[in-house]
């Protein structure tokens, strides 16, 4: 009798589910997909701060000048809001997040509503005057080079603003030839082509800084003011202190609102944006040349790289056609420029 030899193995092993593949049931597959799934779980943190980023805007945009002036400080850098929106919308596609870029469409929407426009070539052509403002700044190096750059322009009617009695003098003598007719009063001034009257200083602060003057254009007579609002100041205890620019601003809109004439240009740095709600006193009242018919945001400060445009062209009773920023001169401002028409 021969001992049994070693147990076959194979004969032992079993499946889970004997028998053929047919009779195993099918593998099931989750819905959503994986893939799909995490699409929709990703990006929730990115989502959330787009949220937050477009009610902040909107927030932001009709935020009351506060203490310490928080809101003029948001709404005068606002328009740069759209550069977040943008790294959200990047973020949003590296996280390949279906929910994430959904959110960015909210800030996106916001934005556009606000600014959308502003993009937007609105330039035209056939303007009777051309009006130049520029804060020419009282240490630019190079005052007659900075005349000359202004009237190439071929402006009518040429606003400088922080003019000073050692400049002054500079000014008038490299635009005499061009402007036969001009005023200066305290540190601003008017230069045009056509003859000036009933040319006073406007009270808008201790020293004066605005002018108000009535043009005798071929088309008939139009009021010009001059202003250059008070500065701005930043510091750990005053916060963004726009108290005395505020100030400014509302014995300028008093000036402006008892004007007799009806075609009237306000011109001259504001040291704030139109989007500024502390300003809307002055330019509640006018329309702004760049938002009407300028290409792009018109910024005009500082010099060196633009972020903000506080220098303004504001009208009422005629129709800015063009709007646009000149050629940098010696100032630590861009000269601004608005073609109208009568």
């Amino acid at each position: 009798m021969g001992s049994e030899g070693p147990a076959d193995t194979t004969a032992d092993r079993t499946d889970d589910f004997p028998g053929d593949s047919a009779s195993r049931p099918p593998r099931t597959t989750s819905w959503p997909p994986r893939t799909t799934s995490r699409l929709f779980r990703r990006g929730h943190l990115v989502a959330c701060v787009a949220v937050l980023c477009g009610v902040g805007m909107v927030v932001a945009a009709r935020l009351p000048a506060t203490v310490g002036g928080f809101g003029s400080l948001l709404q005068t850098f606002l328009p740069w809001s759209g550069a977040g929106v943008l790294a959200l919308l990047a973020l949003a596609g590296a996280r390949r997040s279906v929910v994430a870029a959904v959110a960015v469409l909210l800030p996106a929407v916001v934005w556009c509503s606000l600014f959308g426009g502003m993009v937007l070539d609105k330039r035209g052509g056939g303007g009777d005057l051309t009006v130049v403002s520029h804060n020419v700044h009282d240490g630019n190096p190079d005052p007659p080079g900075t005349a000359r750059s202004l009237a190439a322009s071929g402006a009518r009617l040429i606003a400088l603003e922080e003019l000073s009695p050692r400049t002054a003098p500079v000014y008038e003598r490299a635009l005499a030839d061009s402007y036969p007719y001009h005023s200066v009063q305290g540190t601003v001034g008017l230069w045009s082509v056509y003859p000036l009257h009933d040319v006073r200083p406007v009270a808008i602060m201790p020293w004066t800084r605005a002018l108000r003057a009535t043009v005798d254009t071929p088309k008939g007579p139009l009021a010009v003011y001059t202003a250059h609002l008070a500065s701005v100041r930043a510091g750990l205890t005053k916060g963004f202190d726009t108290a005395r620019r505020n100030e400014a601003a509302a014995r300028l809109a008093d000036a402006v609102r008892a004007e007799p004439l009806d075609r009237v240009v306000v011109v001259g740095d504001f040291n704030g944006t139109t989007d500024d709600t502390a300003l809307d006193p002055v330019t509640g009242g006018l329309r702004s040349a760049q938002d009407e018919a300028g290409a792009g945001f018109g910024f005009s400060w500082p010099a060196s790289f633009p972020v903000a445009r506080i220098d303004q062209i504001l009208v009422k009773g005629v129709t800015p056609v063009s709007a646009w920023t000149l050629p940098r001169t010696g100032s630590d401002h861009l000269p601004v420029a608005a073609s109208l028409r009568l």
